[in-house]
């Protein structure tokens, strides 16, 4: 694309917020959602997280259930989970490097209205006793409404509690569109 004096004229894509390394902006600003307690309640909303990866075997993306930490100040959200001991996600994180493993992230909820998270993070194991007991705390207050569950020390040892601490999410909503025409029969 070329302006009047020939200068050639940049890309939408190729501006400074698009250059590798840097977040592109949403095509779609006026879907997004920037509000701390709007996207606090999202995330609330949301009963499953898909989480993709690579590792060893190729890309695979698995549909999770989980807890949420979500600092309104800060922005920072952190996905718990837990897992049997062994298996494909535990490896992958295990044989990443510092035991710190990429990954992107979904979620969504209320599909008429639609409303979604897209995000980065960096996947890793808790050790912690009592930073996995906090994981499985907000994991049963996500997902069975049981806020205030304790723990013993056995139980906690009987799962392997890990996390995502996301580097980067967006949070959008678009309303259902109305229909533009009806069919008659």
């Amino acid at each position: 694309m070329e302006n009047i004096a020939g200068a050639r004229k940049p890309a939408k894509r190729e501006d400074e917020h698009t250059v590798a390394g840097e977040h592109r902006m949403m095509r779609r600003a006026d879907r997004e959602v920037t509000n701390p307690e709007q996207i606090a309640a999202i995330v609330a909303a949301c009963d499953i997280v898909e989480v993709a990866y690579a590792d060893a075997e190729g890309l695979t993306i698995v549909p999770l259930n989980f807890g949420f930490d979500y600092d309104e100040a800060t922005g920072k959200l952190t996905l718990w989970f837990h897992s049997a001991p062994r298996g494909r996600k535990l490896d992958a994180i295990r044989a990443a490097a510092g035991g710190r493993l990429p990954v992107a992230f979904t979620m969504q909820t209320d599909c008429e209205v639609f409303k979604s998270i897209v995000g980065n993070g960096t996947a890793s194991l808790v050790e912690d006793l009592d930073e996995c007991r906090h994981g499985l705390q907000t994991l049963m207050a996500q997902q069975a409404h049981m806020p205030n569950v304790e723990f013993t020390d056995a139980q906690v040892r009987s799962v392997t509690v890990w996390k995502i601490e996301s580097d980067y999410f967006t949070t959008k909503v678009r309303a259902k569109p109305a229909p533009t025409h009806m069919h008659q029969r």
